[in-house]
């Protein structure tokens, strides 16, 4: 059994999210610290989609301790966001809490009100059907009037896609999509020849967008994928200076041709 209880004390557990509480109150006072004082919720939007992504940058690398660590970070941001709204008198941490205790229960009746059996599918129809039925979240007309504005664009791309792929606006597999890739893609040159600034980004808009359909297709998330080759690369990038500092190179005066020996090595090393 792990050291951890699955079922933590009570007391124990209060405890704890108190103590941050209070200390993120404190922070937010006259005698806390400048820096969180003169955060917003605005301030705070990259902090929470850079600590969610470290979040499952933790979950990738299958490490607990990680995981642990950034999830934390995560609630720091997400109780400072709740105490700011206090502090203007909007709502409570404690009500936002509660009400997803309850909708939560009002939303899972198989598990809290006895409706025993039911399957996923089932399970999905039922939270929309609550949802828009007893709650009175009526959906917005258009198939793509509820995707999130808010969304960075590639997630919100992919959102799209899916949106629109549910009611049968699709190519029928992968294959098609690799010829509008190319077609894309000779656009994009066409616009580059011309020198035309605007055409030229939205060719690479469109170019992007049918490299997420590809991905959609072969069931890949897009924005996993591309953080995963960011890491990728900025492990092997890492490498490569390490190995200059150890020649005494300087980076900006090692020259391509030394710099891609050198990217090739990482390469190497990384993949064994």
């Amino acid at each position: 059994m792990s050291s951890v209880d699955k079922k933590p004390d009570p007391g124990a557990l209060q405890s704890a999210f108190l103590e941050l509480y209070d200390i993120i109150s404190l922070l937010r006072s006259p005698d806390g610290c400048p820096w969180d004082r003169a955060q917003t919720l605005e301030t705070l939007r990259p902090n929470l989609i850079d600590e969610a992504y470290e979040c499952i940058e933790a979950i990738d690398e299958k490490n607990p301790a990680h995981l642990r660590e950034e999830l934390g970070d995560l609630f720091l941001i997400l109780i400072l966001m709740a105490r700011m709204s206090e502090e203007a008198g909007e709502w409570s941490l404690e009500e936002s809490l509660r009400e997803i205790s309850a909708k939560l229960v009002r939303r899972h009746p198989h598990v809290f009100a006895g409706e025993k059996g039911a399957s996923i599918p089932d399970i999905i129809r039922n939270w929309d059907y609550i949802k828009e039925h007893v709650e009175g979240k009526k959906k917005k007309e258009g198939v793509l009037a509820d995707v999130n504005r808010a969304l960075p664009p590639l997630e919100r791309a992919y959102k799209i896609q899916k949106k629109v792929a549910k009611v049968g606006f699709d190519w029928p597999a992968a294959g098609p999509v690799f010829a509008k890739l190319a077609e894309e893609t000779r656009e994009l040159e066409e616009a580059i020849e011309k020198n035309d600034p605007s055409l030229t980004e939205d060719e690479v808009g469109d170019l992007l967008f049918t490299v997420v359909n590809i991905a959609r297709h072969v069931k890949v998330d897009p924005s996993l994928a591309l953080e995963k080759t960011n890491r990728k690369f900025m492990d092997r990038f890492g490498r490569v200076e390490d190995d200059l500092k150890a020649m005494r190179v300087e980076i900006s005066q090692a020259g391509l041709e030394l710099l891609d020996s050198l990217w090739e090595k990482a390469k190497k090393n990384s993949n064994q």
